[in-house]
């Protein structure tokens, strides 16, 4: 998709306002020129980040209940997908998006995009699992396997969470090898940028 096709996706069909594109191109534009000095996103994907990247992290709103007193964090969030694109569509400010990554470079520069964009969102420098972790929402992308992300949300996530992955053409074969001593359920949901991607989401009851 073009830049602009996404940007139709994200008003017409995801309910973003004209503030959060606003928001979104400053923030692509950012990625892009930080990129030139460090690796945030990879450089064969700096052309689509409209439909490789925002659009992807945006799908998620789909399947999220951005209501007062609860919140989302993104595991090992890198450049802010979809953590930022996330925290842009939110509207509700008793709701909380926390970012983490142990990456120094990376979470100065969400800081100060969050800063220059006035986005609600908390950065967590470091390793996530030195953090204590009560959020209801669980994201990432390409984080770890599908089986090791589980039973690493089971132990550090404090509360009953929904974790929601998204995932490559290996998520069948992944989902194949789940551990079912796990407590918990899953389904697939189609990605709206590849046939071949799939968004997982497990609800984890601890």
């Amino acid at each position: 998709m073009t830049e602009k096709e996404v940007q139709n996706v994200l008003l017409n069909k995801l309910s973003f306002s004209q503030d959060a594109l606003y928001k979104l191109d400053i923030f692509c534009k950012e990625v892009i020129e930080y990129n030139q000095k460090f690796n945030l996103i990879s450089k064969s994907t700096i052309e689509s980040i409209w439909d490789r990247h925002v659009l992807d992290s945006a799908q998620l709103t789909k399947f999220i209940d951005f209501k007062d007193g609860l919140s989302l964090s993104d595991l090992g969030t890198g450049a802010g997908f979809p953590g930022i694109v996330l925290a842009i569509f939110n509207r509700n400010p008793k709701f909380h998006v926390k970012l983490y990554d142990k990456s120094l470079v990376k979470t100065k520069f969400l800081t100060s995009i969050c800063e220059k964009l006035n986005i609600k969102a908390i950065i967590c420098e470091g390793d996530y699992q030195s953090h204590v972790i009560e959020s209801e929402y669980i994201v990432s992308r390409a984080f770890k396997k599908l089986e090791e992300h589980i039973r690493i949300s089971r132990e550090i996530i404090k509360v009953n969470h929904k974790l929601i992955i998204l995932k490559g053409k290996n998520a069948d074969e992944e989902i194949k090898k789940l551990n079912n001593n796990f407590n918990y359920s899953y389904n697939l949901e189609k990605s709206i940028t590849s046939p071949d991607s799939k968004i997982v989401i497990v609800d984890i009851i601890k």
